[in-house]
């Protein structure tokens, strides 16, 4: 079971979230990005239009080339981490169509790094530096393992263990 963090970026109208953007780390450190073609970008609100879209850097591709590729990125049995990970995750999975759509093999919900932050009593923010180039999916995705990291240290000092 490959661990993989993952962040996106999204137009959310409270409605429907459509995906701008993917980046995700695998835990050998291989990476992955990549932008939905078909976004319409001109649907997004101004604190997008400001924050996200300058850091998209391509490529662009079809949703059903970026499923298929995080299929073969992740390969059977993924373990997915997020930051804050309930919206992350749905515009993930939208990529299949509905949840019964995942492919097989793939958890029906995503660990959520915040979660285990919390279990720990650990501020995240405070104890880490912010991503180099936030609201970059790759860049968040890379500070997401990096919390992931910090958070099992401290799991393990809590616990004992070396």
């Amino acid at each position: 079971m490959a661990k993989l963090w993952f962040d996106t970026e999204f137009i959310d109208n409270g409605r429907t979230i459509e995906l701008l953007s993917i980046g995700v780390i695998r835990e050998d450190g291989e990476s992955y990005y990549a932008e939905p073609s078909e976004t319409d970008r001109e649907r997004t609100g101004p604190w997008v239009r400001d924050n996200v879209l300058p850091h998209l850097t391509g490529p662009t591709r079809p949703r059903r080339d970026i499923a298929q590729q995080l299929v073969d990125f992740a390969g059977p049995q993924p373990e997915w981490w997020a930051y804050f990970a309930a919206y992350d995750w749905v515009a993930l999975c939208q990529l299949y169509g509905p949840m019964m759509s995942l492919p097989g093999g793939w958890p029906a919900y995503c660990r959520d790094v915040q979660q285990l932050a919390d279990q720990l009593l650990l501020d995240l923010e405070a104890e880490m530096p912010p991503p180099p180039d936030a609201h970059n999916a790759l860049r968040d995705a890379e500070w997401t393992r990096d919390a992931w990291k910090l958070c099992t240290t401290k799991q393990a000092d809590v616990r004992g263990e070396d």
